[in-house]
């Protein structure tokens, strides 16, 4: 039987900023922005979902009087990632 899919991480951009996320210790919202293709509008709504889902940490602080946006992945957020990706698997018949 199959498990359910993460709701939070089954959302294209948010899987996308998570993976982004798996691979640095932390990203700027410029970086994610970029990378993603996403409007800046869209974005800080899907990284407030991941921040409330416990999925992230975000930073706000100012650089050069600009504000500036960190996010980095919590422990929650790899978990949840790591399960996301076995479940899918399952999906895709490799672990059988």
């Amino acid at each position: 039987m199959f498990k359910d899919l993460d709701p939070i991480l089954h959302s294209q951009l948010r899987l996308a900023v998570v993976s982004l996320l798996m691979g640095v210790k932390e990203a700027e919202f410029v970086f994610l922005k970029e990378k993603t293709n996403a409007t800046a509008g869209n974005l800080s709504v899907q990284i407030q979902k991941l921040k409330e889902a416990g999925y992230i940490d975000v930073t706000k602080k100012f650089k050069n009087n600009y504000p500036l946006t960190i996010c980095k992945i919590t422990t929650r957020g790899i978990k949840a990632f790591e399960e996301y990706v076995k479940n899918l698997q399952e999906y895709l018949g490799k672990n059988k």
